[in-house]
């Protein structure tokens, strides 16, 4: 059951944003706004209306079933009435329940991704590539924009760590769930006695924080220039170009040195650092919000084990919501990439639903 006051107040809202709409002096910002609200509303209102009559319309129908002065015929119509009545109410209910989970602010916004190479080895670094790969993948197959961050290269073409921003509609919604420890058991080309060996990467989506969202000043800020290096710690260029900013409330440090220009590397550390300034405020306030309940999705925890990708046997394994899908390949090329992410954000959802009861 949901309380009949959030019903109550979802009618009440729709009635005094009809009333501030049809007003002559609100400005167009606010219209705007407003406009979204209502045209949210509009499209739940009759399912509230008729959640709140239904107490009442049940109890009219049950006085006809028991009525001994009704005639046979308006008793089976009552009844039939009384069955679509309440196969409707359970209906309603549940549009409503999804019309009150608390909305993400950040479901609409682009998204960062780092992946970085976690224990094994060389190993760790050609999975961490080949997950790149696979995000690149799904990016082509969505028509999301991918654009190349920072990288950095290890050995057999194998990823220590790269970070690429994806655009397009609700990033952020359709990765989230991708933050945490991917494992992945497979046998190496160098292994000459066919054992599976275990690796890992870690995944972080972060939010892309716009200014508007994450006020930096400059005061916060530590800037300090190095001389890029590349493999060995051979020098890429003789010019100081490489950034290292910290951000001294936080803690949070960026390091940029993919570009000859100073000026650029300042630019893609800044713009990783709002996301990640972001992302540590919203992480605060959900942790201040929900102490007395974690959810099982979506935590962003970065040491957490999400997913085993076990190639001998063809199989990827979600543990947070113990699927399993037989199509590695599919997925490792993006083929079924929706699956997966479709399952997480209705499981995300039950969970929510819950905290409604």
């Amino acid at each position: 059951m949901i309380p009949k006051e959030k019903v109550k107040d979802i009618i009440t809202k729709h009635g005094v944003l009809e009333k501030e709409l049809s007003s002559v002096s609100i400005n167009k910002k606010l219209f705007a706004q407003k406009s979204k609200e209502y045209s949210d509303l509009n499209g739940i209102i009759e399912y509230a209306k008729e959640y709140l009559s239904f107490e009442n319309t049940k109890t009219d129908l049950e006085k006809i079933i028991v009525d001994h002065n009704s005639d046979k015929e308006m008793i089976e119509l009552a009844k039939i009435e009384l069955n679509q009545l309440e196969t409707k109410n359970n209906n309603n209910e549940k549009k409503l329940k999804v019309f009150l989970i608390p909305k993400d602010e950040a479901d609409k916004k682009n998204a960062i991704i780092e992946i970085r190479a976690g224990t094994g080895g060389l190993e760790a670094s050609l999975f961490a590539s080949d997950l790149f790969k696979m995000y690149e993948k799904v990016s082509n197959k969505k028509k999301w924009e991918l654009e190349l961050i920072s990288i950095s290269k290890s050995d057999a073409g194998g990823l220590k760590e790269v970070i690429a921003s994806i655009k397009g509609r609700n990033i952020y919604s359709s990765l989230k769930y991708e933050s945490g420890v991917h494992r992945v058991q497979r046998v190496p080309d160098t292994e000459t006695q066919g054992r599976v060996h275990t690796s890992a990467a870690t995944v972080a989506v972060l939010p892309e924080a716009e200014e508007v969202d994450i006020k930096i000043e400059d005061k916060d800020l530590r800037i300090d220039v190095f001389r890029s290096s590349g493999p060995g710690g051979q020098s890429v260029n003789t010019t100081d170009s490489a950034v290292r900013i910290t951000h001294i409330p936080t803690g949070i440090v960026v390091s940029q040195q993919d570009e000859k220009s100073q000026i650029r590397n300042k630019e893609k550390g800044l713009k990783i650092l709002r996301s990640r300034i972001y992302e540590f405020e919203r992480q605060k306030r959900d942790e201040e919000r929900s102490k007395d309940r974690k959810s099982k999705i979506g935590t962003g925890d970065r040491s957490e084990r999400i997913r085993t990708y076990n190639f001998p046997q063809g199989r990827v394994t979600d543990h947070r919501i113990n699927l399993t899908l037989h199509k590695l390949e599919e997925f490792m090329e993006g083929e079924i990439f929706d699956e997966m992410i479709e399952n997480l954000s209705l499981m995300a959802q039950e969970e929510e639903l819950k905290k409604l009861k």
